[in-house]
């Protein structure tokens, strides 16, 4: 199996950015200002950085230890570095200072805006907040969620298609975790089908209790044409990977939105049913 490296969400050069400025603050606050937030350090012994300075090599026990890929740990660090940004900053500074300058500019290459109070915030958040590590293979779903948040306000037609991708990638990867063989050729309301009847989501299988009653049956056969809606809008032109004679007109950001928000509460869906160790679909595995 071919596992894709997923992104890191902070780059190395924002990280290197902030880790200058432990220099002039006390070991002690460093530790602080991580632990603050959560964040515990990594063994010496297992820290790959090299340093004389024991300030930077404390910043980089805990920095080490946080999976940058993780939207999760991500806004928890991004909490860290707004602390590190008053810790260190002069509160008598007129103007913006040249470090402070560096930071927001390369923030902004990451994705993050930096304002004049010191707050970091997404530029284009992530549209999927879930801890995808249980999973075998998340690769193609965070490829999709990666594409999705680069071109959500900026490119509405290749939102689009990463939307219609999201679902497919989530279909047959929690097919692969319930062992099911998938069909390389099925096409999507195919693969939505199964994977909504394997975790008994369709309104047919629903067992008693919540899941089947009347109301949630409604729900759960509407998410199946939200699905398949966004398949077709795709299909039909509006998103990418499909070459047209000539570019949709009047698509804009809210049909982005729109489809990128219905793909999304699909594959919530199907991934809460699927780590949720008290689903109906369990009591069939057993």
């Amino acid at each position: 199996m071919t596992v894709t490296a997923r992104r890191e969400l902070v780059s190395p050069a924002t990280r290197n950015a902030f880790r200058s400025l432990a220099t002039d603050l006390t070991v002690r606050i460093v530790a602080e200002l991580w632990e603050d937030h959560g964040f515990a350090p990594i063994p010496p012994d297992e820290l790959k950085y090299q340093d004389s300075g024991q300030r930077r090599t404390e910043f980089m026990l805990y920095a080490e230890g946080v999976d940058w890929s993780d939207p999760n740990q991500v806004r928890r660090v991004l909490l860290v570095f707004e602390d590190f940004i008053r810790a260190y900053r002069n509160p008598d500074d007129q103007g913006t200072p040249k470090w402070l300058d560096d930071i927001r500019v390369r923030l902004e290459r990451d994705g993050f805006t930096l304002d004049k109070e010191g707050r970091i915030s997404w530029s284009n958040p992530p549209v999927l907040v879930r801890d995808l590590s249980t999973l075998s293979d998340a690769s193609g779903i965070t490829i999709e969620l990666e594409r999705i948040r680069r071109d959500l306000t900026t490119d509405p037609h290749g939102a689009i298609g990463a939307a219609k991708q999201l679902i497919e990638a989530t279909a047959k990867t929690a097919l692969g975790e319930l062992n099911i063989e998938v069909d390389r050729n099925a096409a999507l309301p195919a693969l939505i089908s199964t994977v909504q009847k394997s975790l008994k989501l369709d309104a047919g299988s629903a067992p008693d209790g919540p899941d089947g009653s009347k109301a949630v049956k409604r729900i759960l056969s509407g998410s199946v044409n939200i699905a398949v809606g966004v398949a077709e809008l795709r299909n039909q032109g509006f998103g990418s990977g499909h070459g047209q004679a000539s570019a949709p007109s009047g698509l804009g950001v809210r049909h982005a939105r729109l489809t990128v928000n219905a793909a999304v509460t699909w594959c919530e869906l199907i991934l809460d049913t699927l780590s949720d160790p008290a689903a109906p679909w369990r009591k069939t595995m057993v």
